[in-house]
C-alpha cells in the first residue's frame, strides 16, 4: 500500500523521538520514500545520521546546508509529499503549527504541505491537559488534520496518564488505512453544495443567512481525499478548496445554485446538499439602491425553488441523495418529515440549541437519520471529523 508513496516525518523535541527510527525503517520496508525533518531540539533525542541511514535520504534540520549552500525548499517538499506525519508532536510545535509561527524548517514545510497531515502528540500529563494544548489540537483538527491520539501510560516524568505517543506500529496501521481509504471513492462523482445564498433586494442589500460554508468544504475535501471527483457548488463564502480533485463553482443566489446543481446532478453518484439555501426571495429587485425614507418600503417575498425536493423527484435508483436539517425545535420530527417528503437516502440533523453546532462554528453535533429510520447520534466534533462520519455512512450505503 505504501509502495511509491512520498512521506514526510517531522520530528520534534520529545523523548518519544527515540521511537521514530523504527517507524522510518518500517516505511522503507513498505516501499515508501521517506524524508525526515527534525527541529533543533529533536537532534538532542535522535541523531540525523541514524535517520538518514534508515530512510536512505539526508535528514534535514535547516533550510540550507551551511557546508555547500544546498537549498532544501520547504515549498518543494510540501508539494512532493503524499502525506506528512509530525511525530512526536511536542506542545511547542503544536502551538507553532496552529498559529503559523514559521521559525523552523518543519513548520515552514507544514505550512506549504498540500497533502494530508497527521500528528501524534507526546508530552507530559499536565501539558497535554492544559487548555492551550487542547485549543491547538482543536484548531489543527478543524483544518482537516488527523490527530493520532496519545495513549495512557507511564510518562518520562514518572507520572502515568494521557500524553504517551502512540506506538510506531499502530501509527503505520493508521497510515496504511488512510491510503486504503484514499481509493474508497475512486471513480465516483460527488456533487456537494456549501454556504448560504444571497437574494438581492437592491444592488447593495440582500436576504441571507449566517452559513460559513465550513461543513460543505470539509465534506468536499474529505470526499476528494478518498478518491472522489468532486463538484462543489459554493455560495458567497470566504472558504478555499485545496484538493485538486475539487471543481468549484461559485454562485450567489438560489436560482444560480439551482442552475449549477441541475447541470451536474445527472452524472453524480452522491449528492450532499449541505448549503443553507434561502427559502424566500424578493418578488421585485430594485434597480437602484433604495434610499432611506421615513417609512420603510414593503418587500414582498416569494418562495425560492426547493432544490432538494426537485432532486428527490429526479433521483435515479443508483444515486444517493443526502440532505441537511438545521432545526430549532421538534428537531427529530421535522428531520423525519423532510427525509420522507424529499425522497432522501439520509438526512444530517443538527440543532441550534446544541452549543458549538450550527453556523459559523468550527464544530458541529449531528444525528444521522437513514431512509430505513436508523438513527445514529454523534458527539460534538470538529467539522472535519463530522465530514468523516458522514462519508463513512455514505460509504456503507454505497
Amino acid at each position: 500500500m505504501l509502495k511509491g508513496k512520498k512521506i514526510i516525518i517531522g520530528i520534534t523535541g520529545s523523548i518519544a523521538a527515540y521511537k521514530i527510527p523504527l517507524l522510518g525503517r518500517l516505511r522503507v520496508k513498505e516501499g515508501a520514500e521517506v524524508q525526515t525533518i527534525l527541529t533543533e531540539h529533536a537532534r538532542e533525542f535522535v541523531t540525523p545520521l541514524t535517520l538518514s541511514v534508515l530512510s536512505r535520504r539526508p535528514a534535514l534540520t535547516a533550510p540550507f546546508d551551511p557546508a555547500d549552500g544546498t537549498w532544501h525548499s520547504h515549498v518543494d517538499m510540501g508539494v512532493w509529499a503524499d502525506l506528512m506525519l509530525v511525530a512526536p508532536a511536542s506542545a511547542a510545535t503544536l502551538s507553532k503549527m496552529a498559529s503559523g509561527m514559521a521559525d523552523n524548517l518543519l513548520v515552514t514545510t507544514y505550512l506549504s504541505a498540500k497533502c494530508p497531515v497527521f500528528f501524534a502528540p507526546a508530552m507530559d500529563l499536565d501539558m497535554f491537559r492544559h487548555p492551550s494544548t487542547g485549543e491547538n489540537i482543536t484548531t489543527l483538527t478543524s483544518r482537516g488534520h488527523r490527530l493520532i491520539e496519545p495513549q495512557v501510560g507511564e510518562l518520562a516524568s514518572g507520572l502515568t496518564g494521557a500524553g504517551r505517543m502512540e506506538e510506531p506500529e499502530k501509527m503505520l496501521e493508521i497510515i496504511l488505512q488512510h491510503f486504503a481509504e484514499a481509493q474508497q471513492f475512486a471513480g465516483r462523482h460527488f456533487l456537494i453544495t456549501a454556504g448560504p445564498t444571497y437574494e438581492a433586494i437592491d444592488p447593495v442589500r440582500f436576504i441571507g443567512n449566517h452559513s460559513s460554508g465550513q461543513m460543505g468544504f470539509a465534506l468536499a475535501e474529505a470526499a476528494a481525499g478518498r478518491g472522489a471527483t468532486v463538484t462543489l457548488v459554493a455560495g458567497p463564502v470566504h472558504q478555499s478548496a485545496r484538493h485538486n480533485g475539487i471543481k468549484r463553482i461559485d454562485v450567489v443566489s438560489a436560482d444560480e445554485m439551482l442552475a449549477a446543481v441541475a447541470d451536474n446532478f445527472a452524472c453524480a453518484d452522491v449528492t450532499i446538499m449541505s448549503a443553507a439555501v434561502a427559502d424566500f426571495k424578493p418578488q421585485k429587485v430594485a434597480g437602484e439602491k433604495i434610499k432611506k425614507q421615513k417609512q420603510p418600503p414593503a418587500i414582498t417575498l416569494q418562495p425560492t425553488v426547493d432544490i432538494l425536493s426537485k432532486l428527490g423527484k429526479e433521483k435515479k435508483p443508483n444515486q444517493l441523495l443526502v440532505g441537511f436539517a438545521l432545526e430549532t425545535e421538534n428537531e427529530l420530527q421535522n428531520a423525519l418529515r423532510k427525509l420522507n417528503n424529499k425522497n432522501l437516502d439520509m438526512i444530517v440533523l443538527n440543532s441550534l440549541r446544541d452549543k458549538g453546532a450550527g453556523f459559523g462554528t468550527t464544530t458541529n453535533k449531528i444525528t444521522l437519520i437513514h431512509r430505513d429510520r436508523k438513527i445514529i447520534e454523534y458527539e460534538l466534533k470538529a467539522k472535519a471529523e463530522v465530514a468523516t462520519d458522514i462519508l463513512d455512512a455514505v460509504s456503507t450505503m454505497l
